[in-house]
C-alpha cells in the first residue's frame, strides 16, 4: 500500500510526525504499507515549517511544491496544478491530508479528481463560521473524504448529521496530542526564559493571526492594549507570527509587560506554554495543548471548532468583547479557573489507531 501523506502549513506537521511513527512501526513488524510526504510549501517561514521537521524528526519531504506566499485562490490553485504532477510522476493507493489549512482542500479535490481515495486525519471538526478559511476548507475536504478519522465525538456527529455512513468514521483521538505527549520531556527552555528572568506560573503567552483579528489595525490595537492593561502584573511573551507583523508596524503599541518575540520552534514555544499562567490566543490547536497540559486558556474567538476544549478542557471563548476579556482576567486572576479534564482517546495512541484501521481497509 503507497500514501502519499500532505502537509503544508505549521499545524499539519505535528500532526504527521505521529502518522509515520505509526507508519514505520507497521513497516518494522513486516507489513507492506509505504508513505510518500509531500510538503506544499504554504508555509515557509523557517520557523513555522523547516525547524519542525528537525525537531521532531520528521523526514525530509519527497518533494516541495514551493506554493510560498499569494491570496486563498493563489494559493489553492498552485497547489492544485502542483499536486496534480506530483500524483501523476508517482502513483499511490491513497492521499491522506490532515486538519484544515488551504492545502488539505486543494490536495483532497485533485486527489478525486484523479479517481484516488482519500483519508482526513481530523475529519468533522466544525466551527459553523463560515467567515473563517478554515470552516470552508473543512467543508470542502468532507465532502470528498473516504476514510474519516477523528479526534471527539462532536466530530462524529457532525458527519453523521451529513449522512456519512457510520462504517466509514473511525474515532481515533488526537494525533497532535501524540506528538505532545511523545515530546514533552523534550521540551527546550528559549533564550528569552533567561533574559527576562521567566519563572514557572508567573508570566502569560499570546498569539493572534486570525484575519479577524489582526487585519484591521483598531481591533488589533484595541485587543492587545486591553490585554497588556490587565495582565500588567505579568510579563506576556508575544511570537508574533508574520501576518500579525505587518499589522503591528507603525501602531506603537509598546508596552513595558509586553515582550515580542519571533515565532520559536515546536519544543521551545510548548516549553513556555506548559510553565505559563494562562494562555491567550486565537488558535485552534493550541487549544488542544493547553487542555492536555492542564493550562488555562482564554481564546480570543467567537466560535471553536473544538468544544472539547471547553467543556471538558481548560478552554473559554471570549472572544474579542471587552466584558468578556476583563471577566476571565477577573476569574484568571483570582485563581478561580476552571479545572480541566483530558478528552477521551487523547492518550498518545491515535496515529496508531489510524494506521491499524487503514491496514485493516486494505487487508495488508
Amino acid at each position: 500500500m503507497n500514501i502519499t501523506i500532505v502537509a503544508g502549513a505549521r499545524p499539519n506537521f505535528m500532526k504527521i510526525a505521529a502518522i509515520i511513527d505509526a507508519i514505520k512501526s507497521k513497516q518494522n513488524e513486516g507489513f507492506n504499507i509505504h508513505f510518500r510526504l509531500v510538503h506544499t510549501g504554504q508555509h515557509y517561514d523557517k520557523n513555522l515549517s523547516d525547524a519542525f521537521f528537525e525537531e521532531l524528526n520528521i523526514p525530509l519531504p519527497d518533494t516541495n511544491l514551493e506554493v510560498m506566499s499569494g491570496t486563498q485562490a493563489e494559493q489553492t490553485a498552485a497547489i492544485m496544478i502542483g499536486f496534480e504532477k506530483e500524483l501523476a510522476q508517482n502513483l499511490c493507493d491513497l492521499v491522506m491530508v490532515v486538519g484544515d489549512v488551504t492545502s488539505t482542500m486543494a490536495c483532497a479535490i485533485v486527489a478525486k479528481k484523479e479517481g484516488i481515495k482519500v483519508a482526513h486525519v481530523e475529519a468533522g471538526i466544525r466551527s459553523g463560521d463560515m467567515n473563517m478559511p478554515e470552516e470552508i476548507n473543512r467543508i470542502v475536504t468532507d465532502s470528498l473524504t473516504d476514510y474519516f478519522f477523528t479526534t471527539s465525538t462532536y466530530a462524529n456527529a457532525n458527519l453523521e448529521k451529513l449522512g456519512v455512513s457510520k462504517n466509514n468514521i473511525f474515532f481515533v483521538g488526537n494525533v497532535m496530542i501524540d506528538t505532545l505527549l511523545k515530546n514533552e520531556e523534550r521540551f527546550i527552555k528559549p533564550p528569552i526564559w533567561n533574559e527576562l528572568g521567566l519563572k514557572q506560573k508567573e508570566y502569560l503567552v499570546m498569539t493572534l493571526h486570525r484575519p479577524s483579528n489582526v487585519d484591521e489595525e483598531t481591533i488589533l490595537k484595541t485587543l492587545i492594549t486591553q490585554i497588556a492593561t490587565l495582565g500588567k502584573d505579568y510579563p506576556i511573551i508575544f511570537p508574533v507570527h508574520p501576518r500579525t507583523k505587518k499589522m503591528l508596524e507603525g501602531l506603537n503599541l509598546n508596552f513595558k509587560n509586553l515582550h515580542y518575540i519571533e515565532p520559536l520552534g515546536y519544543l521551545e514555544f510548548n516549553f513556555l506554554v506548559k510553565n505559563a499562567f494562562a494562555v491567550l490566543t486565537d488558535s485552534g490547536g493550541i487549544t488542544e495543548e493547553t487542555t492536555v497540559m492542564n493550562v488555562p486558556c482564554i481564546t480570543l474567538r467567537d466560535s471553536t471548532e473544538r468544544p472539547e476544549t471547553c467543556e471538558i478542557g481548560t478552554n473559554l471563548l471570549v472572544g474579542t468583547n471587552p466584558d468578556k476579556i476583563s471577566e476571565a482576567f477577573k476569574v484568571l486572576l483570582a485563581n478561580k479557573w476552571k479545572n480541566g479534564n483530558i478528552p477521551e482517546l487523547w492518550d498518545g495512541k491515535a496515529a496508531k489507531r489510524i494506521i491499524n484501521h487503514l491496514v485493516g481497509i486494505y487487508q495488508l
